[in-house]
């Protein structure tokens, strides 16, 4: 859908935006789109990737456990 839009479709989205808006507010206005869109990729990647960062956060935790039991049993 939104791969039909092409430059004559900004450009009258911008105008509008720009009537809409206003000179002054258009700034802020695009920069709260921005920082929204930000948040919701960096939570999308979250919950996609976040499986994988808690299971190798458990393999760490084991890896340490395990080191920690060998060194207590060379040391006794």
């Amino acid at each position: 859908m939104l791969q039909n839009i092409g430059i004559p479709g900004l450009i009258l989205i911008l105008v509008i935006a720009l009537i809409i808006f206003g000179p002054s507010k258009l700034p802020e206005v695009g920069r709260a789109f921005g920082n929204t869109l930000k948040e919701f990729k960096k939570a999308t990647n979250e919950l996609v990737n976040g499986d994988e960062k808690t299971d190798t956060t458990t393999n760490n935790k084991e890896k340490v456990t395990t080191i920690d039991h060998s060194q207590s049993k060379t040391g006794s």
